[in-house]
């Protein structure tokens, strides 16, 4: 797998690799039709992003078919790594390194249900039985 630290994929670019880490390796016909799911998306903008993203190093193709003319894509990076990295930078830049403050200002919001606070509880619950141990 790919380095992650150089990596900030778009927006854009985001969403391809999210499309490749839930269907697997897919041709671009593939990943465009499951982007179009969520936003009108034409095929060629698709094609070129998948091009540009295989040139930087964020996916490997393989040809398939008649005389290879198409392509299966797959991710040079984990969903995990690329998450990570990304909320890494986000704690970095917007909350000064404090994952506190990102806490904090997350459930301080009112969108947050007495379900989601009873998972944080218990996550944090393990969490530290986990560093106790």
């Amino acid at each position: 797998m790919k380095e992650v630290k150089r990596i900030k994929p778009s927006d854009n670019e985001l969403s391809i690799l999210q499309v490749l880490w839930a269907l697997g390796p897919s041709t671009v016909r593939e990943v465009n039709d499951r982007l179009n799911q969520q936003k009108p998306t034409g095929y060629t903008t698709t094609l070129k992003l998948m091009q540009i993203m295989y040139d930087k190093g964020l996916l490997t193709r393989t040809s398939e078919g008649t005389k290879g003319r198409s392509h299966i894509y797959s991710p040079t990076v984990k969903e995990s790594q690329v998450s990570t990295h990304l909320l890494d930078s986000f704690i970095q830049r917007v909350f000064q390194g404090s994952t506190a403050k990102l806490v904090m200002r997350a459930l301080g919001r009112d969108t947050t249900s007495p379900e989601e606070i009873a998972q944080i509880k218990q996550f944090l619950n393990e969490l530290d039985k986990n560093q106790s141990s």
